[in-house]
């Protein structure tokens, strides 16, 4: 059987995660990007792959479970074959509880993963003194510990992709021509391209802004989730804090004052990290489709072609997933995509 080629259009977490996908079933893949490999908000720092919580169960969040339970088998291939580090660690978070009601709920919550996560991952409510002394303090004394969440450093995990392609002799071009079956997997200026085209929001971007610390809690300590922030220990023996949300932004790439009203959220939520240097503050635009669900499937303005897109804040943790299932659809034409994720949900 004649191997098929392949041109994906984007070096960000989806396109480079599919590219791997598609040589490691035997495809000629080119990717293309004039801008390089997580050149955009994939170049970031947080890395927070958290699962949904685990109620009012749907397709996005059993395809959410799925990849999480995928990525440790999914990274360690690719550091095997490249010997770069992603940076990935099943480490779980840790998540202090407010009040009476939140304790119900997450102790409803607790039941539910039962079932809902079969049995893979715990969602637990335990004392703060259980969790030894990287913990938030609680207002409660409790907290929920899940150990399905897991970290990794977005520009490292880019970097280990792009180290796996090139053993197969796929590299990053600046440009080509397309050749065989064709994936836009361009972020916000995909969606801004079918923006225009339909004239009306189909997908927009959102400023994240973040910070990188000089902390080092322990190469396999729990990510913290604390009022709102994401406070993740990365295996480098850094600390990342984020982010936020911002709809309106001048400057796409320029941080401020609100990830200084971050920064100090974290430190009051968790006082070790009192002191702790920044060394590196970072913002990016995130690809948000309408939907908010990744958008997957035939592309709407390119016949024959496809689409990945708009992983706004789950695209990490969704890749390798996606990955999978545009694999499946492009080499294999099996089509496992979830209508919710399919670009009609959007448009």
């Amino acid at each position: 059987m004649a191997m098929a080629d392949v041109t994906i259009r984007g070096a960000g977490i989806f396109g480079l995660s599919i590219a791997w996908a598609c040589v490691s079933r035997g495809a000629r893949v080119q990717v293309v990007d004039p801008f390089g490999p997580g050149a955009g908000s994939s170049g970031g720092l947080v890395g927070a792959l958290a699962p949904h919580v685990p109620e009012n169960w749907n397709a996005k969040k059993a395809f959410q479970f799925d990849s999480l339970i995928m990525a440790e088998g999914f990274w360690t291939g690719v550091e095997a074959a490249g010997g770069v580090s992603p940076g990935y660690g099943r480490t779980g978070r840790i998540q202090p509880l407010a009040d009476d009601r939140a304790v119900a709920l997450a102790h409803e919550r607790a039941e539910k993963a039962r079932s809902l996560w079969q049995g893979r991952a715990e969602w637990r409510v335990c004392p703060v003194g259980e969790m030894g002394g990287w913990c938030p303090p609680s207002p409660t004394g409790l907290v929920v510990h899940d150990t399905l969440s897991a970290r990794m450093h977005p520009r490292r995990a880019c970097a280990a992709l792009v180290a796996a392609l090139v053993t197969r002799g796929v590299a990053v071009q600046v440009e080509a021509p397309d050749r065989g079956q064709v994936i836009h997997a361009t972020g916000i200026a995909g969606l801004e391209e079918l923006n225009r085209a339909h004239g009306r929001t189909v997908g927009t971007g959102v400023k994240g802004q973040a910070a990188l610390l000089r902390f080092d809690a322990g190469r396999q300590a729990a990510q913290l989730f604390a009022d709102t922030v994401h406070i993740v220990p990365h295996a480098d023996g850094t600390l990342a804090i984020g982010s936020t949300s911002e709809r309106d932004y001048d400057d796409p790439t320029s941080t401020d004052a609100t990830l200084d009203a971050v920064l100090d959220r974290a430190v009051q939520a968790v006082p070790l990290l009192h002191g702790a240097e920044v060394i590196e503050r970072w913002a990016g635009v995130r690809p948000r489709s309408r939907s908010r669900a990744p958008m997957l499937g035939a592309h709407p303005l390119f016949p024959g072609q496809f689409i990945a897109n708009g992983g706004f804040k789950i695209g990490f943790g969704m890749a390798p997933k996606v990955a999978q299932v545009m694999a499946d659809l492009v080499l294999e034409g099996r089509d496992n995509i979830p209508d919710d994720f399919r670009p009609q949900a959007s448009l």
